[in-house]
């Protein structure tokens, strides 16, 4: 069987691995971390390309002419603007800048959140891209006027190695720009805000063939001129389910667990209902042209700012140290809701985020903790609960009773936290794979070369 390499950025790190469905080798990881200048939070997009290429030319040293594509998964709502020459417009923007505050309750001055949800099914984030283009258009007319093409992270990166512009379906829904039922990019929506339609490009369904690498390209990763680029699903989350463990049977969900956590199911089209708005779930592509409907949840990113937080001022602790400080904690009956917003932005010197949990338990009345223990608890034990409860809301809106769920991505490997959510839910709960994202942009590239024929199969191959 062929091989395949599989870009994927996280909101943390990168990789670039190598293998199939059934075997896979890390040739390269790298971190990716948000560049701040003044107020602003940006990507560092350039040095992510270059670790990228230094990434494949490690991949192409090792495996040759073995490896047949490249297809590059990301986050989610990130983009960049391009000019008339497909140079960037401006510095990209990372998702938790300062920008979006209040944003949203502008739009929806001019085009209301019913009509938002209904037109895009997407719940309502003021992350969203939505939110972020309006917020650049009305801060910066020049650089939108001067603006020629939006693409998202892995479009442009798909850009940059091929020559060839493509928005990929699966990432062009977290946009809440698209409207995912008449799959196309909402008119009502950049119509209503002023946007220009012009900037919007062709969405391709995963597994597009984008193109071969451009020859500079390919001789500077030391790569065989033909080598293709596949869109696999490229939202990262989309990858993900694309590779859980489940060949039919039981009503199951999913729940992707990394710096965010996102729990759903796959449908075959938008549930877009009185409900799922007033739970504000979302629909978002899937890589079988479907749809993911989820919950977006905070998830580990708060324990992640803790211990960022805690590795600059008390010592440097690993995640498994974190979980276990926090089982051998004993309970003080902390409720905490990771979704609230002030857990959202990066802490900073004078408030990290163990004060912002703090300040948090102060506020509604509840006991303070006093130890890193305490508080790795109050995360874990948070997060199980509102796993178990977004379960009981995913039933109420599709009238379906989830009888297991598969915890895929890193957060898997927290055994306890797994354990936290089984007893929360009530239903047996099955982890892994770790490498979720990867094995999906994998199965992705493999169906679109014509070795693997259907997500269904891969899945069976994962299993």
């Amino acid at each position: 069987m062929s091989k395949y390499a599989a870009v994927d950025l996280g909101a943390e790190s990168g990789r670039v691995i190598v293998g199939t469905v059934g075997s896979m080798d890390v040739v390269h990881r790298f971190s990716n971390q948000p560049v701040r200048v003044g107020d602003s939070i940006y990507w560092n997009f350039l040095g992510i390309f270059s670790e990228i290429k230094k990434g494949l030319g490690a991949a192409f040293e090792k495996y040759g002419d073995e490896i047949v594509s490249i297809g590059v998964d990301t986050w989610g709502v990130d983009f960049a603007l391009l000019d008339d020459s497909g140079d960037l417009v401006g510095n990209p923007y990372h998702y938790r800048d300062s920008r979006t505050d209040g944003v949203p309750e502008e739009v929806f001055s001019i085009i209301s959140r019913e009509e938002v949800y209904r037109e895009t099914g997407i719940q309502v984030m003021q992350l969203n891209t939505l939110y972020q283009l309006y917020a650049f258009a009305k801060r910066k007319p020049g650089l939108m006027a001067a603006t020629r093409r939006l693409l998202a992270v892995p479009d442009l990166l798909h850009y940059w190695l091929t020559g060839v512009m493509k928005s990929e379906y699966s990432h062009a829904t977290t946009t809440q720009i698209f409207n995912t039922g008449e799959r196309g990019w909402s008119k009502r929506i950049i119509g209503a805000l002023g946007l220009p339609e012009s900037i919007f490009g062709e969405v391709v369904p995963s597994g597009t063939k984008i193109g071969p690498l451009l020859p500079y390209v390919a001789d500077e990763i030391g790569a065989p001129r033909g080598v293709q680029v596949v869109a696999p699903a490229c939202h990262d989350t989309a990858s993900a389910v694309a590779a859980v463990p489940a060949a039919g049977g039981a009503n199951y969900a999913y729940l992707s667990s990394g710096t965010w956590s996102l729990l759903g199911i796959e449908s075959d089209r938008p549930i877009i209902t009185d409900l799922s708005y007033d739970y504000n779930f979302t629909n978002e592509g899937a890589a079988d042209g479907g749809v993911r409907f989820l919950k977006n949840i905070m998830g580990l990113w708060i324990l992640q700012e803790c211990k960022r937080y805690w590795d600059e001022h008390e010592k440097v602790y690993s995640y498994d140290d974190l979980m276990y400080m926090g089982r051998d904690s004993e309970p003080i009956g902390i409720t905490l809701d990771p979704d609230d917003s002030r857990f959202f932005k990066p802490g900073v010197i004078d408030d990290g985020m163990p004060d912002r949990i703090i300040a948090y338990c102060r506020e509604t009345g509840q006991r303070i903790p006093k130890t890193i223990g305490e508080i790795s608890r109050a995360i874990h034990e948070g997060l199980a609960r509102t796993y178990a409860t977004t379960i009981g809301k995913i039933e109420e809106c599709t009238g379906k009773r989830i009888e297991e769920l598969y915890i895929i991505g890193g957060g898997c490997m927290s055994v306890w936290l797994n354990q936290l959510t089984a007893d929360a839910a009530g239903i047996p709960v099955y982890a892994g794979p770790k490498e979720a994202t990867a094995i999906g942009n994998i199965l992705i590239q493999s169906i679109s070369m014509g070795d693997i024929d259907s997500i269904e199969e891969g899945r069976k191959l994962v299993k």
